[in-house]
């Protein structure tokens, strides 16, 4: 059986559940459901407590009991420990349809890999050994979420339900496009080359694609099959017209994947050593039993002892009497309002919206002191005191990304049930679901905006016109691909610009890679919730979090010199004065950006709330015809 090594956290996020990727050997393989994870080898016994984890405000909002991170793979254990010994993230063989590289034969295998797939044509008779198969670069996708195979023998015979069952060829006749791509059968000699069969279009609302519309008959559409072979689902249900793409083209998965920064129920009352702790599944497990039979009115005294029969006492160590019950409070939220939970009707409000960010907003512009969130106040420099109300070094900070969907085609909202229904075969209630996850202990800068002169500055006709030009280009591709409109404002633009001149600042100055830093945005106009404040952060920490190095330019002198060369940098760029003039209409993905390149403002994506779209130096350091528009226009 092939196998093939991989990061952890990408199976969170790129190749997570639904996701394809290759082998060393070449195999084009697809990641598996939820429902065969954590199976351990037949010598080994599962230990799911070291992979648990938690954040009781993501829990509550994706209605799960717990995250798990994706398993290590461990060849053997320890002496007589062998626990979690081979565990493995299982994947399927997709796509099926193989072509043999010499005479061009289709085969359709199957999604185990515990066989290659070897050319059987009558050509290769004389052969001692048969040609192995390659996998073909296309398959079949629709906007729910499904994926199949390509239909090879439909589309070469105009029907989708042909009768002719002859061999089938992939030829290559040259040429860079899939014109040059033809199938040929042999026994009724039809040809077609692949021409048209990505593209799709919105008529009235409703979507078409080529390969539907092309294959249906009046009476008889032929629409997607609801296949869903990560789950080795070959057949389903599906009213949504499908579409060919490349398998690694970019629209064929779009993981969802949201984020947050832990937020202690009470700052301090809870130590790391707690933390751990209470990850024991027996821990966490008697404590809800607990919950569920006393509530609030749980002694000490009886918490205590009823975790000694069922937890070695050597696990819980110096803990005292107010740590114990502080974790058991902070565990089940005793005392405390249940936080918000996902619903069908509100799948904008996730991790990204202003709802969910507010209180985070709240906790990180003080200066938190929490084993798992820790912030102090270093000062403004005098320069800076125009432009900023407040700066914080963050010191600890503990994020949480989980993967909770995925969408194909477009990369449009996503209903919480539906995401999860594409993660597993069978779902599971609420008090035993879980996601797959991984945790980032890192540290971070944030500041904010002064909010006199903000309000001054966006309320500025010519300010809102910039804004409002990335609006409508965003606005035009919104009703194209069927997308949510959104309205982008200054501030918004303003700050998302700023983090990424920064981030490309500090990356010199701390010696981090570009990758290892990302954004945060806290940005909103909503009454009650206005904000305007950045977090920048290590987005690669390991469990041991970083060495300090991002928190030490949080310092006055150091901030300041960090926004003087960022400034300094944005009011030239490489490719000058094309990016500034070209960026006057628009330019970058989906013609989103305005004066905003690779030689000044874009990041890795990985780095980026937004696909680096909505970004413009022009709101930041003004235009070569108004240089007074920016809000650091007269930063120096």
């Amino acid at each position: 059986m092939s196998t093939g090594a991989m990061r952890r956290a990408q199976l969170v996020t790129p190749f997570g559940v639904g996701a394809m990727s290759v082998l060393v050997n070449g195999t084009s393989v697809i990641t598996a459901g939820l429902d065969h994870w954590y199976k351990p080898d037949d010598i080994g016994t599962l230990a799911l407590e070291e992979y648990q984890e938690h954040d009781w405000r993501l829990e509550a909002r994706l209605q799960v009991s717990e995250f798990r991170l994706p398993p290590d793979f461990r060849p053997q254990g320890q002496g007589n420990d062998k626990r979690n010994v081979k565990l493995t993230v299982p994947v399927l063989r997709f796509p099926r349809w193989c072509f043999c590289m010499f005479c061009k034969r289709l085969e359709l295998s199957t999604l185990t890999m515990q066989q290659p797939v070897i050319c059987k044509d009558k050509k290769h008779a004389d052969l001692k050994y048969k040609p192995r198969m390659s996998q073909v670069p296309f398959v079949a996708v629709c906007s729910a979420g499904h994926l199949d195979d390509f239909p090879f023998e439909k589309w070469v015979h105009r029907s989708h339900q042909p009768t002719c069952t002859g061999t089938l060829r992939l030829k290559s006749l040259g040429g860079g496009g899939l014109d040059g791509q033809r199938v040929v059968c042999d026994a009724c000699g039809k040809e077609r080359n692949l021409r048209g069969i990505t593209e799709a279009r919105h008529v009235n609302g409703e979507e078409h694609t080529n390969l539907s519309d092309q294959l249906s008959s009046p009476n008889d559409p032929y629409l997607c099959t609801g296949a869903r072979p990560w789950l080795a689902k070959l057949d389903g249900v599906c009213d949504q017209p499908i579409r060919g793409a490349l398998r690694a083209a970019g629209n064929v998965y779009f993981p969802k994947v949201e984020s947050s920064i832990y937020l202690p129920r009470k700052e301090g009352a809870v130590s790391e050593e707690m933390h751990k702790l209470m990850g024991h599944p027996a821990v966490s497990g008697t404590m809800r039993t607990l919950h569920s039979i006393f509530g609030a009115e749980l002694g000490v005294n009886m918490l205590r002892e009823q975790l000694l029969k069922n937890v070695p006492p050597e696990l819980f160590g110096p803990i005292s009497d107010e740590e114990l019950i502080a974790g058991y409070r902070d565990l089940l939220g005793v005392g405390e309002e249940e936080p918000e939970s996902g619903e069908e009707s509100d799948a904008e409000l996730l991790t990204g919206g202003d709802v969910w960010r507010f209180p985070e907003f709240q906790h990180i512009r003080e200066t938190p002191k929490d084993d798992y969130l820790t912030a102090t106040n270093p000062g403004l420099h005098t320069d800076l005191n125009r432009y900023l109300e407040r700066a914080r070094s963050v010191d600890v900070l503990r994020e949480t990304r989980a993967l909770r969907g995925f969408t194909r085609v477009r990369d449009d909202v996503l209903k919480l049930s539906a995401g999860k229904a594409l993660l597993r075969r069978q779902p599971l209630p609420p008090v035993q679901d879980w996601l797959p996850a991984y945790v980032v202990k890192g540290e971070g800068i944030y500041f904010e905006l002064d909010p006199g002169r903000l309000a001054a500055w966006e309320i500025r006709a010519e300010v809102q016109t910039r804004a409002q030009n990335i609006t409508n280009n965003y606005g035009q591709v919104a009703a194209q691909r069927g997308l949510q409109d959104r309205a982008l404002t200054p501030r918004f633009v303003l700050l998302h610009t700023l983090g990424h001149l920064l981030i490309n600042e500090l990356i010199f100055a701390c010696g981090y890679s570009s990758a290892s830093l990302r954004e945060r945005l806290y940005v909103s106009t909503t009454v009650g919730r206005e904000m305007a404040g950045l977090l920048i952060y290590t987005a690669a920490g390991d469990s041991e979090g970083t060495m300090g190095g991002l928190v030490r330019m949080a310092r006055p002198d150091n901030l300041r010199s960090v926004f003087a060369s960022a400034i300094s940098d944005a009011r030239w760029c490489s490719t000058d004065p094309v990016c500034m003039d070209v960026g006057e209409k628009g330019q970058g993905p989906d013609s989103c950006n305005l004066a905003a390149c690779h030689g000044c403002a874009l990041l890795p994506e990985t780095s980026c709330e937004e696909f680096n779209r909505f970004l413009d130096r022009g709101l930041v350091i003004g235009t070569y015809t108004d240089p007074t528009l920016g809000y650091f226009s007269s930063f120096a």
